[in-house]
């Protein structure tokens, strides 16, 4: 086995750092004027997230449940000194007078239809994954970003993980020869909230917060909370938590979107409680190698729990695990010793993504996860799910961006909207 180069991993190591460095010490004399599209949970992390960069400040917020409106309103004022303006629709708030840039943070259902509207606005774009609900509307955002020219980021905030890209180098320098197969995974034990159909809270505006999507009864396991694991909305834990593992192994791969894709899997433990799999296996085949995912969602104890959340490069001469703040060599042979290789700690990923944003804001350059490349990883847990919905191996052509010789399984490329909204893709 070669040893990696020492300036390949210190570069690794040192980049991210060195770039929060720059920002936190070159803040901008004049905030950058923020908007925060679906302020609940995650919208907040990554309002915080900026907020612990600098250089930023939040004009108005946006969201369908006044309880997190306010509260969020409150949090904000005391962080900066001024309360934001208060919006309900998304659509008032891009209106704000002096707006330059907007974080969405809202549910995938809710991810195309402000995108869009706010490209052509002429505003920076700072949007969580996945980047669509389904493969059609991310083309049709990843286009509208295109004629827009702004510049946009992703949140695969483990593409600053130093442990993410010391591995990719080493891997890159077939140190241990040629990737054969991926295996990816993470197995956690869901916890479940009420699943009885209910009045939603009196904050809460239920039939706005459904959106383009299907209008299911409302309960608190899925509204506010599990979402990710309701088909209508999130589309099940490949889609929501696997697709940052499947990010990562496409950038440490170099590849782009699966040819052929199998699923099986099924709700076996949490019958009545979701409705996506309790249990699933994937299989991706790309040019450069298969990769596995596979996840469980009940009885997660594992008898090496370290690598319950992470990724196995499996080599012509030994085995990586990658997972988000650590990487191992495991060399091949009976008397070889597994290395923990050394990486930076615990890494704010959150702030060094939005600071890689805002850099690239001030400068108008690419960020590290563009919309483009965003759209691919997306796509490819889609296409699980699509294979899983399916029930047999498909074909993806990625430059037509079509299923072939499924009618069945091409038609969930796009989902048909709830009136009175109209999808973004128009075919033809």
């Amino acid at each position: 086995m070669k040893p990696m180069k020492r300036r390949t991993f210190l570069g690794a190591a040192a980049g991210s750092a060195a770039m929060m460095n720059t920002i936190y010490g070159t803040a901008a004399e004049r905030k950058l004027k923020m908007g925060v599209i679906g302020c609940g949970w995650y919208g907040m992390v990554d309002t915080e997230a900026a907020f612990r960069v600098g250089g930023v400040e939040v004009i108005a917020i946006c969201d369908v449940d006044t309880e997190h409106l306010n509260k969020s309103a409150d949090d904000i004022e005391k962080e900066q000194g001024t309360r934001p303006k208060t919006f309900k629709h998304y659509q008032e708030l891009l209106d704000t007078p002096g707006l330059e840039a907007v974080i969405i943070a809202t549910p995938p259902q809710w991810h195309a239809l402000p995108f869009i509207a706010a490209c052509e606005k002429g505003l920076d774009i700072y949007c969580e994954k996945p980047v669509a609900y389904d493969i059609r509307e991310g083309r049709a955002m990843v286009d509208a970003a295109k004629k827009s020219g702004r510049v946009i980021q992703i949140g695969f905030q483990r593409r600053q993980s130093s442990a993410v890209k010391a591995a990719k180098q080493f891997i890159q320098e077939e140190s241990l020869g040629k990737v054969v197969q991926v295996d990816a995974q993470i197995h956690y034990t869901a916890k479940i909230e009420d699943t009885t159909p209910q009045k939603p809270p009196a904050s809460l505006d239920w039939d706005l917060w459904c959106g383009p999507g299907p209008k299911i009864p409302y309960c608190p396991q899925v509204g506010h909370y599990a979402w990710r694991l309701e088909a209508a909305y999130g589309n099940g834990h490949l889609v929501d938590w696997g697709i940052h593992l499947i990010d990562a192994t496409r950038v440490i791969l170099g590849e782009s979107v699966p040819h052929h894709i199998q699923s099986a899997g099924g709700i076996y433990y949490l019958k009545d409680k979701i409705t996506t799999p309790d249990t699933l296996t994937a299989h991706f085949d790309f040019n450069r190698c298969p990769v596995t995912w596979r996840h469980r969602l009940w009885g997660a104890v594992e008898y090496n729990p370290e690598v319950n959340n992470g990724i196995f490069f499996f080599c012509e001469k030994g085995t990586v695990f990658v997972t988000d703040r650590q990487w191992i060599i495991i060399p091949g042979g009976k008397e070889a010793e597994k290395k923990v290789m050394p990486t930076e700690g615990k890494e704010d990923m959150a702030a060094l993504h939005m600071a890689d944003f805002l850099k690239a804001v001030q400068t108008r350059q690419t960020p590290s996860c563009p919309i483009e490349d965003a759209f691919q990883s997306t796509s490819t847990v889609q296409l699980g799910m699509i294979a899983y919905h399916a029930g047999e191996k498909i074909a993806y052509d990625a430059q037509k961006e079509q299923i072939l010789g499924n009618p069945l399984a091409a038609k969930l490329l796009k989902r048909e909207y709830r009136a009175p909204y109209t999808h973004p893709y128009q075919e033809g």
